[in-house]
């Protein structure tokens, strides 16, 4: 029981596990969170499942660099991230936003999930309206019977 805990715990402590050398942390703790907020939102372009901050890859290393330059230079997030977009696309954003050339997939999933309910639906209502196939309807006798086994 102990090990699942010490686990669980591990699983929840991961993110405080970020790799962040000495050198990248800002002196201001306000800088340097605002920081870490924006790299959170951000992914690396070599790890591609990872945050900035989790990832040991040079070029995040890097990445992390300039958030903290543009921040100390007074940059907002919303130019921070364009600055970052502008140079590698929205692939960079662990969320990036609707537009045209990317609605097939943001549209896939819920139409996917609507197809899959209807096609369910429908097979679901055919073999409700499917007659039971090789049964015969009981016998006047048969009927009687089952009356008297039922009454007993």
């Amino acid at each position: 029981m102990r090990a699942v805990l010490a686990l669980v715990a591990l699983l929840i402590a991961a993110p405080a596990f970020a790799f962040i050398g000495p050198d990248e942390v800002l002196a201001d703790p306000e800088q340097e969170a605002r920081a870490r907020a924006i790299t959170a939102e951000l992914r690396c372009v070599v790890c591609q499942g990872q945050a900035l901050d989790e990832s040991n890859a040079p070029i995040a290393r890097d990445l992390r660099m300039i958030v903290r330059e543009q921040v100390v230079a007074g940059a907002s997030d919303a130019e921070v991230f364009a600055f970052l977009t502008d140079r590698y696309g929205e692939f960079v954003l662990y969320r990036p936003p609707f537009t045209l050339a990317n609605a097939p997939l943001w549209l896939a999933g819920p139409a996917l999930l609507l197809l899959g309910s209807g096609i369910a639906i429908s097979f679901v209502r055919g073999r409700a309206r499917a007659a039971p196939s090789g049964r015969k309807p009981l016998s006047p006798e048969e009927e009687a019977r089952l009356a008297r086994l039922l009454k007993e």
